[in-house]
């Protein structure tokens, strides 16, 4: 009992630049994730560095969640105004 799409979606013109930046993106968070694994790989007392009242792993940690956030964040931005850009851009020709 399919009624179908519920709004009709036409061609999303700002994909190839919505991948590529989800991409870079990426690749940003999994270089600073990796410092994060070689140092409790090469040297994990250095996590027990005390950072005001909290040790370096709950820092980094937490910085490594708000961060994802924060790319999250800047990312929807970046799409919303790209497929503003690209789709509307394409229509007025």
């Amino acid at each position: 009992m399919g009624h179908g799409p519920a709004t009709k979606w036409k061609e999303d013109k700002s994909s190839a630049y919505k991948a590529r930046l989800g991409v870079w993106m990426f690749f940003g968070y999994v270089i600073i994730y990796v410092g994060f694994i070689l140092i409790n790989v090469l040297n994990p007392k250095l996590m027990s560095t005390k950072i005001w009242t909290l040790n370096l792993a709950l820092v980094y940690g937490w910085g490594l969640i708000i961060f994802a956030l924060i790319l999250a964040m800047i990312y929807n931005h970046m799409c919303t105004k790209a497929e503003k850009r690209f789709n509307e851009e394409k229509e007025d020709k």
